[in-house]
């Protein structure tokens, strides 16, 4: 029934009564989902869209240049009119004559791969009104000029959203794959596309996250976080995991790997091939993780504080106990590099030496420019969450998913959903996408301080942020570092990441840029040889004249890192097994607290 050149498949009389009868099975569906909207989970409205202030400002500055260069607005009005109207010739010249023209040097664009966005004049035209619209609209954002730059930026996102929001392919009566495959299974695929809905809404109580992976081929510590250790150490925040040793000997300076509290650790363990831990082991350190608890109601009055000294202190100080040491060496990733920092300038205020050596991956210190998250780092953003959390206790899961989905609606929101939801498919089995999905909540009191003090004050970087009795300074950051961002990072661009780093006041200082993106720059292990890393020992340029000087290194940065790290991790001892007298063998990595599901 399916053809290759983009015609539409027939129908038998047979295969259409079945249609029919699998279309009749849709309203029964709809019912459940209606019963499930009914009994959703209400939430702050201003987590969905910006301030009307906003659109307010735009559209007065937008009529004002309008008032004072008419001839502006009618330029910009002429070419939309003029396009739409030839859209609109051209598909009316190809109904009749049967025939389409070909010329057309529109951007490819790959949601629009299908051939009969090419030969069929229905579909064709859709595209190209689409485009149309789209480019007029992200033309009439760019010339509104009389705002500051934050709105400016915020509109120019907002708009945008607004432009992936309405591509056809969204819709099931101007998507052509969804179209040709509901006729093909004789409408199985719409029936299997709102269960899938359905699912993915009952397993967030009405709240709308689109699963990216099949949750059902993957198992925590059986298909993936399966290197072997025990949880030798457990508080209400975490459990300290010490992975088994695979050399005779180790170096003496264990390191403590602090991975970020929104996901979950096993990012740097989901299989063997690309484990950094088992990679870790490999080379004869002693490593141990923390894995945070996934907070509840229970943990609204948990804040910084508490990760910096019932995480960071306890951890490293247990680490010591363990392996007999007076140092250890400290890895943070992510938003735990940015706690790593407020914790050691801590320790430098209160004399504390316990870190030889701090390694940061991806982490942001410096929030002078806000980056692609500054459309929801405004008040009228952090205001909503601050309510929502003030109900709830915590920053649920979704919500930060939601917001980390939406900086790439098009790749983590809308195609998925089109496979899932139209086409009827099972989700891939990806286990880096499994992990993405995998969340946890933020304890209420520190969600609040991280927004406010850090990301929008800026308070670490600038004046000083208040913690526990004491005025924490990115300039008391001193132990030797080495910062590994990523080249194409949309949550820590490396450029934000070297700002930081250029502050901190260690003289010995290792500034390195790896190839692709957050995850895929630090998960790169040497056996794949496929990204690169920059370095360049001159930290005083900035950063455009960084990356311009620097030599580029063919495959990972892994290797680098451990030259680095041999250095400062002492003599060689005994391998050390798992715990000792004191710290006995809780169970098994990769721990309980792992396992825990964030609540919806």
């Amino acid at each position: 029934m399916t053809t290759s050149d983009g015609e539409a498949p027939e129908l038998t009389g047979e295969h259409f009564e079945q249609l029919k009868e699998n279309m009749g099975k849709v309203e029964e569906l709809s019912k459940r989902l209606v019963e499930i909207m009914a009994g959703k989970k209400p939430h702050t409205p201003a987590l969905d869209a910006p301030n009307q202030e906003l659109f307010a400002r735009a559209a007065t500055a937008y009529w004002t240049e309008a008032w004072q260069n008419p001839a502006k607005l009618l330029e910009q009005q002429l070419e939309f009119w003029g396009k739409s109207v030839m859209n609109f010739a051209e598909a009316q010249q190809a109904l009749m004559t049967g025939e389409v023209e070909d010329g057309e040097d529109a951007p490819k664009d790959r949601r629009f791969a299908h051939p009969m966005w090419e030969t069929n004049p229905y579909f064709r035209f859709i595209r190209q009104q689409y485009q149309t619209n789209a480019a007029a609209l992200a033309q009439a954002v760019a010339s509104v000029e009389d705002l500051p730059d934050k709105d400016r930026r915020r509109l120019r996102y907002f708009s945008q959203q607004i432009i992936d929001l309405m591509a056809p392919t969204n819709f099931l009566g101007t998507n052509p794959d969804a179209l040709e495959r509901a006729v093909e299974t004789e409408g199985r695929s719409l029936l299997k596309g709102l269960e899938n809905l359905i699912k993915d809404l009952e397993a967030n109580d009405g709240q709308l996250v689109v699963k990216l992976a099949d949750e059902s081929a993957f198992e925590i510590g059986g298909n993936i976080a399966t290197t072997p250790g025990d949880v030798v150490y457990r508080n209400r925040m975490m459990e300290l995991i010490q992975y088994k040793p695979v050399t005779e000997t180790v170096y003496e300076t264990p390191i403590v790997l602090f991975p970020p509290w929104i996901n979950k650790f096993y990012i740097l363990d989901l299989k063997a091939q690309n484990s950094f831990i088992k990679w870790v082991t490999e080379q004869g350190y002693t490593i141990f993780v923390v894995s945070w608890v996934n907070p509840d109601a229970s943990y609204a009055d948990v804040g910084l504080e508490d990760y910096v000294q019932d995480g960071f202190l306890t951890a490293i100080d247990e680490v010591k106990k363990i392996c007999k040491v007076k140092q250890v060496n400290a890895v943070g990733y992510c938003i735990a590099g940015t706690t790593l920092s407020l914790t050691l300038s801590l320790m430098k205020q209160t004399g504390d030496k316990s870190v030889k050596s701090a390694t940061f991956f991806t982490a942001l210190t410096d929030f002078s420019d806000q980056g692609e998250f500054t459309p929801f780092l405004q008040d009228d953003f952090i205001d909503g969450i601050e309510e929502q959390v003030d109900k709830d206790g915590v920053l649920r899961s979704w919500i930060m998913a939601r917001t980390f989905s939406y900086l790439r609606s098009n790749d983590l929101i809308y195609t998925p959903a089109i496979r899932s939801y139209m086409l009827g498919e099972t989700p891939p089995a990806f286990d880096l996408l499994y992990w993405n999905g995998d969340g946890a909540n933020l304890p209420g009191k520190m969600a609040k301080q991280y927004l406010r003090g850090l990301c929008q004050r800026n308070e670490f970087a600038g004046d000083g942020f208040e913690l526990m009795g004491h005025k924490l300074h990115l300039r008391d950051v001193d132990v030797p570092l080495m910062a590994i961002t990523c080249e194409t990072d949309h949550i820590a661009a490396w450029k934000d990441c070297y700002r930081g780093v250029q502050r901190m006041g260690s003289k010995s200082k290792t500034f390195v840029v790896s190839e692709s993106g957050h995850i895929a720059g630090i998960v790169n292990p040497p056996s794949k040889k496929k990204y690169g890393h920059y370095t360049n020992p001159d930290l005083n340029a900035d950063a455009d004249t960084w990356l311009a000087e620097a030599d580029f290194n063919e495959g990972s940065w892994w290797p680098m890192w451990d030259a680095w790290m041999q250095k400062r991790s002492g003599k060689q001892v005994p391998a050390r097994d798992t715990g000792d007298s004191e710290h006995p063998r809780l169970c098994p990595a990769p721990g309980t607290y792992v396992v825990a599901k964030a609540s919806a």
